[in-house]
């Protein structure tokens, strides 16, 4: 499967991607600086790295044997060690399974101690700051970060921006239920320095923030009294993104089309997300074309989505939907097992029988071991038994061509279903900005309560194409999709025939242009350049934004 997301005042989402994905809190920001080699660069020799197994689960602070595996229901077999065990792990995971490990510049992992100061790299952007190591898992994450590829795309883009570690625990949690503590909220920053903006993109269906009436585009004016706009960027953090459950939280918003605000006050609690929502058919004209909304490629999905695909077949008096547009715009990705069965389901026995959703591609001393065969993920026809029992048929629409509604968002297993559809010979048809460009993914390495996330592997589809690291552009040249570059649309429902995305995409069905007359809220932009500026920053974690690939279970 595939799952695998400014420092201090300026930008509070690079704060929690910094200290939610990697553990390095911008509180020990200093020298922000371009990206230059280490000073110990070529000066350090380093000798032979050990190989993983011989100094897994060596940890500084071994977890207790009552903990266990949620998924092996085993103890973890954490021992006694040390940070330098510790570090030496980290350097022969690197080693063994990262796809560029010819790549890393060796550097000295006695420089990465606790109370030493040591250069952290921003794997978004190649920038590098230096950080104080307080405490032995930030001494731990920070030499993981020194394991990286810092070579760029033909774009200028880092090639590697998804290198990050996450506790154990809240990835366990966050993967197999979509459970995190909040209030059922997803922020799209519109701006995110100073005059900042922060709307709703969309909220749960039964989380507070749904029983509160907060819904899309509603503004953020104020969160416990702190100005959005200008005020600390650590309790905007704090309030938005990373709450503490159980505390109380005020909220001042304004709803779209208001001129008044209104204030909420919750207590933030365990949220369960709701990766599939708004499934319909749409109203007339467009009564033969199906919509669903998909946010998550998360275990619950599978249940999900397969009842979706049922609803839909079942519409129009059981004739159907003719047409599908797929709103994956803030789908960072996930299971790669569930994408193939969302291709699957779209497109239907006839079309991809006999071909591959994905084959991937390793570094060259084959890390797993896997066979040719193993490589390749079908489009998978029966359930996985991720939330509904296993080998269920699943249900297929059968459709010769699906419209996805796209963002900078819309990353990694995401593109996969877009790819993989493509490969297999169904039209992709793409409407919105261009996606974020992760045709990598991994296979989550636990090792003493941190989960670690190295690319290990690239994917192609049925036709050998893979090379989106810049993302797929609409209507763009080459290997990319016909479609419609169109701006985020905060003044519309999603699901909404007007909504600025989905009206164009039904204009696209229609007419084969993207001349659509343009929405009251004027969000419509024309280039790629524009509509990228104007995407918004969704302040999730990495671990939203990844594919995991799982050979031992799903292939």
């Amino acid at each position: 499967m595939k799952i695998i997301q400014t420092v201090g005042s300026v930008l509070f989402v690079t704060w929690l991607s910094a200290c939610g994905g990697s553990g390095v809190p911008s509180g020990n920001t200093a020298n922000t600086a371009a990206l230059a080699p280490p000073s110990t660069a070529g000066a350090y020799v380093e000798p032979t790295p050990q190989t993983a197994a011989n100094v897994a689960r060596q940890c500084v602070a071994p977890r207790p044997a009552n903990v266990l595996n949620p998924q092996t229901r085993q103890p973890y077999g954490d021992a006694q060690g040390s940070l330098t065990t510790e570090k030496l792990w980290v350097r022969a995971f690197i080693n063994d399974t990262y796809l560029w490990y010819d790549e890393i510049v060796a550097q000295d992992p006695a420089l990465f101690v606790v109370g030493a100061s040591a250069p952290f790299v921003e794997p978004s952007d190649n920038s590098s700051r230096t950080i104080n190591l307080s405490t032995s898992i930030l001494a731990v994450n920070t030499y993981f970060n020194s394991q990286r590829s810092t070579a760029a795309t033909l774009s200028g883009r880092p090639k590697d921006r998804f290198h990050f570690t996450i506790p154990t625990a809240d990835y366990t949690t966050q993967s197999s239920g979509g459970v995190r503590v909040g209030f059922g909220f997803q922020v799209a920053l519109l701006a995110s320095t100073p005059p900042r903006k922060a709307v709703v993109a969309y909220s749960d269906p039964g989380s507070l923030a749904a029983q509160n009436n907060l819904g899309r585009g509603a503004e953020f004016i104020s969160v416990n009294g702190v100005s959005v706009v200008s005020g600390s960027a650590a309790s905007l953090n704090e309030g938005l993104f990373s709450p503490v459950i159980g505390q109380q939280y005020s909220f001042e918003v304004r709803d779209v089309g208001s001129a008044v605000t209104r204030m909420i006050v919750m207590a933030a609690a365990p949220v369960t997300s709701v990766p599939v929502q708004n499934v319909r058919t749409l109203p007339a004209p467009y009564g033969g074309v199906g919509y669903l909304l998909f946010n998550d490629h998360i275990a619950t999905a599978e249940g999900q989505l397969v009842a979706a695909v049922n609803q839909l077949k079942a519409a129009n008096n059981g004739a159907g939907v003719s047409d599908l547009v797929l709103d994956m715009r803030y789908n960072g990705g996930g299971l790669l097992a569930i994408a193939s069965e969302l291709a699957y389901m779209v497109a239907g026995s006839a079309t991809t029988s006999g071909k591959v959703f994905e084959k991937l591609s390793f570094n060259n001393k084959n890390p797993f071991g896997l066979t040719d065969a193993a490589t390749a993920t079908p489009f998978h026809n029966t359930t996985l038994g991720f939330s509904v029992p296993a080998g269920q048929a699943l249900p297929q629409l059968g459709l010769a061509r699906v419209f996805v509604l796209t963002g900078a968002g819309t990353c990694s297993a995401s593109e996969s279903v877009m790819n993989g559809l493509a490969g297999a010979g169904v039209r992709v048809i793409q409407v919105g900005a261009t996606t974020c460009g992760k045709p990598y993914g991994f296979l989550p390495q636990d090792n003493c309560g941190t989960t670690y996330f190295a690319i290990q592997f690239k994917g192609v589809n049925q036709l050998g194409y893979g090379d989106y690291s810049d993302g797929f552009v609409p209507g763009g040249s080459g290997n990319q999709f016909a479609g419609c570059l169109v701006a985020d649309d905060f003044t519309k429902s999603l699901g909404d025939v007007t909504e600025a995305r989905l009206a164009t995409a039904l204009q696209f069905r229609q007419t084969g242009t993207c001349s659509a007359a343009a929405p009251t809220s004027g969000v419509r932009s024309t280039t790629a350049a524009l509509v990228r500026e104007s995407e918004p920053e969704l302040g999730r974690g990495f671990y939203r934004e990844n594919r995991i690939y799982d050979p031992a279970r799903f292939n």
